[in-house]
């Protein structure tokens, strides 16, 4: 019989785009057709991001990336300066980023997983499965606690999903085992990360825990509303943004959005200058996640002069987009944002 230990046995590997210098490749692309040449257009822009010093840079996550093998890529475009924000799913996060950080690992499935099968076994062994992934449902359930220990510490008031992934990364300077981490590298870079629905992650079932435990006691929240206003400040500080967004739901709609909320606050704040979207979803079905950026323009929220989608799923489009403006070097001349020293900061002084 199959053991949990032969299962969990070929760790994921994580891809370095520092390695790999694709300039050339992505620049040949641009002479084809169909998603290469699409590709191309997004690399091009998202190098054009970076080189223009007004631009702050924000990343959306949605899916599971981290899992998957992009997050060295994450950890590499914080601590080069090549975002300024991230806003992700809470499962890229809390799941998976900081589920490694805490020492545990991602695990290449067999192919027999891929077709559906034996996921009775998987459960058996306390094994769940992300498509061609497996994690150790033990290791999680530890996750889930150190997120309980992180709300218990915390003064028991309403936090932003910033605030609390702030404090995830302080914790990882303590407690950390692996250094490579998004949320530890956030938290050296003052990078602020939002998790808009933060509670449908790990993190949830800590703070489900905590909230239980402390009954009619004062206890921690996380606010949504405040992470909403803390991202569209920093749209108001910061006019010029560009969006580098891999998937959708929530963490695209949430981005956009707070060129509408900027207006509704009273300052007539500057479409995002640029976009990139990388998905496989399908516009025709009407949901959000599919709309393009196109569609964005007529809702005022993104400018058409530099956008482009890209139809492909992120483990083939993202390390070559990325891996291209790596290389192509103009993060070595951009400043440190620091956002998240802003919004720190007394609300009066943010504005």
């Amino acid at each position: 019989m199959t053991s949990k230990a032969q299962l969990l046995a070929q760790e994921i590997q994580h891809i370095d785009i520092t390695r790999h210098n694709v300039v050339g490749l992505v620049d040949a692309m641009r002479g084809m057709a169909f998603s290469a040449r699409d590709l191309a257009r997004a690399a091009e822009i998202y190098d054009r991001m970076l080189r223009d010093a007004d631009c702050g840079v924000i990343l959306c996550l949605a899916g599971s990336l981290v899992s998957a093998g992009l997050k060295q890529v994450f950890v590499d475009l914080v601590r080069n300066r090549m975002v300024d924000a991230v806003v992700s799913t809470g499962a890229n996060i809390v799941d998976q980023d900081f589920f490694e950080a805490l020492g545990f690992k991602h695990y290449v499935a067999a192919e027999r997983f891929k077709a559906g099968m034996d996921d009775d076994l998987l459960r058996d062994l306390h094994i769940d499965r992300i498509y061609d992934t497996l994690i150790d449902e033990d290791e999680l359930r530890i996750c889930d606690e150190t997120t309980r220990v992180i709300a218990d510490s915390l003064p028991a008031r309403p936090h932003s999903s910033r605030e609390f992934i702030r404090e995830m990364g302080a914790y990882l300077v303590e407690h950390g085992k692996n250094p490579q981490s998004l949320v530890l590298a956030a938290y050296e870079t003052e990078t602020p990360i939002f998790c808009p629905a933060f509670s449908d992650c790990s993190a949830g079932f800590g703070l489900v825990a905590h909230q239980h435990a402390r009954g009619d006691q004062p206890k921690v929240s996380i606010d949504s509303v405040k992470d909403f206003y803390e991202l569209t400040q920093l749209k108001i500080h910061n006019p010029t943004t560009g969006l580098f967004m891999l998937g959708g739901g929530v963490p695209k709609n949430f981005t956009q959005d707070i060129v509408v909320a900027a207006d509704i606050l009273g300052t007539e704040a500057p479409m995002h200058k640029y976009a990139v979207q990388v998905t496989v979803a399908d516009v025709r079905d009407g949901a959000l996640s599919s709309s393009t950026l196109k569609e964005a323009s007529s809702w005022g929220k993104v400018d058409t002069a530099f956008e482009q989608m890209v139809f492909s799923e992120a483990t083939l489009a993202v390390p070559l987009i990325t891996g291209y403006a790596y290389h192509k070097g103009a993060w070595r001349d951009r400043k440190e944002r620091r956002w998240a020293r802003l919004l720190d900061a007394a609300p009066a002084s943010v504005g």
